[in-house]
């Protein structure tokens, strides 16, 4: 059943698991999910995962043109060594951005995700106590370089001629 049918039929017992991944390559993934109970579930990939129940609140970005669509969700109870990293990795110069991918599960069917994940970058993380509040983005374009092209001499070899 796929959540184009949730919303139409609204079958009884049926749920939403909202389901956050953050990924760095200094850290092990940091996975969290709505609900009080941890839920094992099939990721996309065919990798099966166990994400920890937590008071997850998303608020899905809207799905239209404009320019700026951000994801925004905050989780309660974040690990001290969850909080160290995603901060070590903030405050160090690595180019390599936070990933956070969101996939939506239904409580029927934990083999896939219920509709394509959502890739996004971390943008804006804030920790108050045990809780983070995070921003993500599809596109970090207060980070990106202009122009995208870097005119180097491996790209444009007659520049160390000038």
């Amino acid at each position: 059943m796929k959540k184009s049918t949730i919303f139409a039929s609204a079958p009884s017992g049926v749920a939403h698991i909202s389901a956050l991944e953050i990924t760095h390559p200094s850290f092990p993934a940091i996975r969290t999910c709505s609900g009080f109970v941890d839920q094992t579930v099939t990721l996309e990939t065919g990798e099966v995962a166990t994400f920890k129940a937590s008071a997850l609140d998303v608020s899905l970005p809207a799905r239209d043109a404009t320019g700026q669509q951000n994801l925004q969700f905050a989780i309660e109870n974040v690990t001290g060594q969850a909080q160290n990293a995603i901060l070590a990795v903030i405050d160090s110069d690595d180019p390599e951005p936070v990933t956070v991918i969101y996939r939506m599960y239904l409580s029927s069917d934990l083999s896939e995700p219920a509709e394509p994940p959502l890739r996004m970058v971390l943008v804006a993380p804030e920790f108050k106590g045990a809780t983070m509040q995070v921003v993500c983005s599809y596109l970090d374009i207060i980070n990106m370089a202009w122009p995208r092209d870097r005119y180097t001499t491996d790209f444009a070899p007659g520049l160390k001629y000038l």
